[in-house]
């Protein structure tokens, strides 16, 4: 598999404390999918992104899908009960959740003590995907500093550089997801490697990316919400080398409403 080995290095004076840790980055070219609904085989991929539930592809670069700021479907209640204090509250102490995501709570990683709570739990799930042979993990939600506004900006960048400390600590390399107006502090304040960009067409923002992270940019757009033809978006000088097209419900191949396209 092609790829780039990056030394985990000072960038704009802030060290990672894995300085001596190489990761690979993802190739640039090949095929791509974006498979966290369901894992199913692919022949000749190059890059596959899957849930940390999932067992990696052989023979390609597997990205490790973990929801490091809001929990995942069905979790919800455990948090509450067993880590509650790391549960984003209202005014009135009610639990917050995302709307676009109503089984989904909102982790507040404003305090110290609250970001240690949060790595307990999902520290080990990053280090999982490295012992499962994942050769990469992307954290989503990061952005959600930007979407509630009493998450704490400062807390929910050491808790991404906490995630980046201990991807680089086993040899994975790190994607920022989504949230491009944090790409310049993604790269320099965290240590993200790459990106995983969902429908920076759709929001007119691959330059963004691709600024920053160059050709290390994975692209997905989906089919019920396209800012023009996908052969048009495919024809955009902004757009990642690895560019998909598919379903918003990311379901496996067979199944009802299954869309794919590549670039």
């Amino acid at each position: 598999m092609a790829g780039l080995l990056l030394a985990a290095a000072t960038l704009s004076g802030c060290a990672t404390p894995t300085a001596s840790a190489e990761v690979r980055l993802p190739p640039v070219t090949g095929s791509f999918d974006y498979q966290l609904g369901g894992a199913y085989d692919m022949a000749g991929l190059a890059v596959v992104a899957r849930d940390a539930t999932a067992a990696p592809l052989a023979g390609a670069y597997n990205v490790c899908y973990v929801n490091g700021f809001q929990t995942q479907p069905g979790d919800g209640e455990r948090w509450l009960r067993d880590h509650g204090s790391a549960v984003l509250r209202d005014a009135d102490g009610t639990p917050v959740t995302d709307p676009d995501w109503p089984d989904e709570y909102v982790l507040d990683p404003s305090t110290a003590a609250q970001r240690a709570t949060i790595l307990d739990v999902l520290g080990p799930v990053v280090s999982g995907c490295a012992d499962k042979g994942f050769d990469a993990v992307e954290v989503d939600n990061f952005d959600t500093f930007t979407r509630f506004s009493d998450v704490d900006r400062a807390g929910a960048i050491a808790l991404a550089r906490s995630f980046a400390d201990i991807a680089h600590g086993r040899g994975l390399a790190i994607g920022q997801k989504n949230a491009a107006e944090s790409t310049e502090a993604g790269r320099r304040e965290i240590g993200f490697d790459f990106a995983v960009a969902e429908e920076c067409a759709t929001y007119r923002e691959c330059d963004r990316y691709r600024k920053v992270y160059g050709d290390h940019v994975l692209q997905i757009e989906y089919a019920d919400d396209l800012p023009a033809p996908f052969h048009e978006v495919c024809g955009s000088p902004d757009r990642a080398p690895l560019t998909i097209l598919r379903d918003r419900d990311l379901v496996p191949k067979g199944a009802d409403g299954y869309v794919y396209q590549q670039c």
